[in-house]
């Protein structure tokens, strides 16, 4: 069992310790659920209620909450308490590895170039032309499509499908279910029938990118698609074909980006955003939850298109209202016109 003493957490977050230097530390967990050996935090202040009750034997707070601290429990005072709690979490971190050593029943083309300490799951098929870094990680029942390469420290998970051609850079987590590099979505019509174009581009994924399980990721029809360095996708989103993602951007689940849309650096993009094709989206932007996206964003800032959910009688009543929004701006304007025209006739009078 992974554990660490306080003084040792405290060095490696640059921490202030208050209380017992040799607490030792075997878990993390919540506020509310904490017990002995368990360090928790606070980064909410809505939270702060949980604090002076906890039964953790640590807790990562900021400067401003050690008064509301229990005298029973140790305190690491941190600048960003989620930030020192993420970085515990994986000190910590009990996630069993994805493979170990070469299955026998793995299927690896005899010109794949592997480096040291590879594992390779049960039935995963690797293909020709393949290079693996080292320490790579290769869940089983996996698909490596021909010519793929995948740099140093990366893991994939069970059942990842990454197609031909595909580049993966270094300790890039890829989760269950994704597909790297299928086809993007690219059709000419020709007198009602929908002819396939050959998607002939890859897709080139940057260092210390996560992908979520089930998301797709199209291949680009001539240029790459190009997924930056560490950008986080949630699960189950698609990301179409010649799609640019800057480095540090984050999407959230279910969102859809369409075909050769550029979006920045740092962005945040809120689950179930749905963002047009053929945009530029600039750095920083922030997108909030089910958001449509139509034209491009060129000022950093934050943008909603989403409805809030409300009352099943109040969303009728609105959606009433909204049907007359059109009769409700031809009355307005008629009122101003005929105002346009008093105030015309009493200018004339004088």
């Amino acid at each position: 069992m992974l554990q660490f003493i306080l003084s040792e957490l405290a060095e490696r977050l640059d921490a202030q310790l208050i209380g017992d230097a040799a607490c030792s530390i075997v878990s993390i967990a919540t506020l509310e659920n904490a017990g002995p050996g368990q360090i928790s935090f606070l980064s909410n202040a809505k939270y702060r209620k949980f604090l002076s009750a906890t039964a953790a034997s640590a807790v990562l707070i900021t400067q401003d909450d050690i008064a509301f601290v229990a005298p029973a429990v140790n305190a690491l005072v941190v600048k960003d308490p989620y930030v020192a709690f993420a970085k515990v979490a994986q000190l910590l971190d009990s996630t069993p590895k994805i493979a170990s050593g070469i299955h026998a029943t793995a299927v690896i083309d005899p010109s794949v170039t592997l480096g040291e300490r590879v594992a390779i799951g049960a039935n995963a098929v690797i293909s020709a032309g393949v290079v693996l870094g080292a320490d790579v990680q290769i869940g089983a029942g996996c698909v490596i499509g021909e010519r793929v390469h995948l740099d140093a420290g990366c893991k994939l998970w069970p059942n990842v499908t990454i197609l031909h051609g595909v580049s993966i850079g270094q300790r890039c987590i890829i989760h269950s279910g994704a597909v790297i590099g299928s086809d993007g979505f690219g059709f000419a019509n020709e007198r009602g029938n929908w002819l396939k174009i050959p998607q002939t581009g890859t897709v080139r994924v940057g260092n210390d990118s996560d992908i979520g399980a089930n998301t797709t990721i199209d291949r680009g029809a001539i240029d790459d698609t190009i997924i930056g360095n560490n950008v986080i996708i949630d699960n189950l989103c698609q990301i179409a074909h010649n799609v640019r993602i800057g480095d540090h951007t984050a999407i959230a689940g279910a969102s859809i980006v369409a075909g050769s849309t550029k979006i920045g650096r740092y962005c945040i993009i809120g689950g179930g955003a749905c963002i047009n094709g053929h945009i530029d989206i600039c750095d920083g932007a922030q997108i909030t939850g089910m958001a449509m996206v139509m034209k491009s964003i060129t000022e950093k800032g934050v943008y909603s298109s989403g409805i809030p959910a409300t009352s099943n009688l109040d969303w009728r009543k609105n959606t009433a209202k909204l049907r007359q929004i059109d009769q409700l701006y031809q009355r307005v304007k008629q009122l101003e016109s005929q105002l346009a025209n008093m105030l015309n006739a009493q200018d004339t009078d004088h």
